[in-house]
């Protein structure tokens, strides 16, 4: 297996299996294939290139000049503020196409978006940055950018099914917590006690997944009889 192989499969490989995961775990009402699957693929091609552009001419370009306090934070906040609506494109193509009704189907089209776009910046940045840089960032940066992107996914997925009018409350979570984790990530590399913040994100993504697919399925199995007749089943 040559490098570019390598770097293929750690660059998409951990993603897809996450993916796999989550869409079996909406067991009641699973999301067509197709949809899914271009969530994933939309979140990996238009999202990234949107976000590499606006990030381009907002950091490296210089179209705005940081007055940040410090380059981290002000890296961090525009990362945020760009990559965050950018996957949320992807996630409102099936939202625009009726295929969300609720917390399980906006968690699987968020993490979708946010894997695809995981995915191929850890493609790109092993492109850049070696392989070693692909594999280290394969098991930290598709649970965070899915954890980010199901946030926003939930929001779509309940204003599908009326539970709320505005998505700008699920937008500022997704972007403050890109943000504060981007933060840290840059200030560990010259103070590895950050680390330790770090840790605590990453298990506080985990703990937002998990929360998101148990309110989800719970809501799921509470409209099961809707499925039913939806399916023809109760005829």
């Amino acid at each position: 297996m040559n490098a570019l192989s390598i770097l293929i499969f750690f660059a998409y490989a951990p993603a897809l299996i996450i993916l796999w995961y989550f869409y079996h775990a909406d067991k009641y009402e699973p999301e067509p294939r197709r949809y899914v699957i271009g969530t994933f693929i939309l979140g990996g091609t238009l999202s990234v290139g949107i976000a590499y552009v606006l990030e381009t001419f907002l950091t490296v370009g210089g179209l705005i000049k940081p007055v940040l306090p410090t380059t981290a934070f002000y890296v961090a906040l525009i990362a945020g503020l760009v990559e965050e609506p950018a996957k949320a494109l992807a996630i409102r193509w099936p939202f625009k196409a009726g295929q969300m009704d609720g917390i399980m189907d906006g968690l699987v089209y968020g993490v979708a978006a946010g894997l695809g776009f995981a995915a191929t910046e850890n493609f790109l940045y092993g492109l850049g940055w070696g392989v070693s840089v692909t594999i280290t960032r394969a098991f930290l940066t598709p649970f965070a950018h899915g954890t980010w992107s199901a946030i926003i996914g939930v929001g779509y997925g309940m204003k599908a099914e009326g539970r709320t009018d505005s998505l700008w409350p699920f937008y500022a979570l997704a972007i403050f917590m890109h943000f504060i984790w981007d933060y840290y990530a840059f200030l560990s590399f010259t103070i590895p006690a950050y680390n330790v913040l770090l840790i605590f994100f990453i298990v506080l993504n985990f703990a937002l997944l998990r929360y998101f697919m148990i309110t989800g399925q719970a809501e799921d199995r509470a409209k099961l009889w809707y499925y039913w007749f939806k399916r023809g089943d109760g005829m």
